[in-house]
């Protein structure tokens, strides 16, 4: 798909992991969860570190089909023990905390929503630019989203709250704050 400004890497797992430390932190002040806030936000950093030998794919293609899908992840699975085979063997172990998705599948779940989210956002913007292309990849992330809120009620808290102010511009954000 055509963006009107390209994301890299660095911002987008940055963005992510802000909002897994949100989703986590409203979980836990809200909802009574016990989750590692600080983690996730690490995790959430290091969640597509594959890509910097796979590159990205476009998640229609990605998930066009099982066989597909199932071919890039063991793709990302190789270039993640790429990465952590090129850190000293001591360091390994933590890295890899990091970088395996089944070392803590309830916080991933948190990260994972966050990467959907950051997801959406860079649709929102792409629309915000007069872009057409991430038109059926707004609705498909969305639908997506609200599948996931209906277990996870901080996404669903973090949708209604935070998400709006990703349409403001600078001017109507300091405007809404006095």
């Amino acid at each position: 798909m055509r963006s009107s400004r390209k994301e890299n890497l660095s911002e987008h797992s940055l963005e992510t992991a802000v909002i897994a430390h949100a989703l986590c932190t409203i979980a836990n002040v809200r909802y009574g969860e016990h989750l590692d806030a600080d983690r996730a936000a690490a995790m959430g950093l290091f969640h597509d570190a594959g890509e910097i030998i796979t590159g990205d794919m476009p998640t229609p293609v990605k998930y066009r089909d099982s066989g597909m899908r199932d071919s890039y992840h063991r793709v990302e699975d190789e270039a993640r023990k790429q990465l952590l085979e090129q850190l000293p063997e001591d360091l390994r172990p933590s890295y890899a905390a990091l970088l395996d998705e089944d070392s803590d599948p309830q916080l991933y779940r948190y990260v994972k929503a966050a990467d959907k989210v950051s997801a959406y956002i860079k649709c929102l913007e792409e629309e915000n630019a007069g872009s057409q292309d991430f038109r059926n990849a707004q609705k498909s992330t969305l639908e997506t989203l609200q599948k996931m809120a209906e277990t996870m009620p901080a996404l669903q808290d973090f949708l209604q709250e935070f998400l709006p102010a990703y349409g403001h511009t600078l001017d109507e954000l300091l405007q809404d704050g006095q």
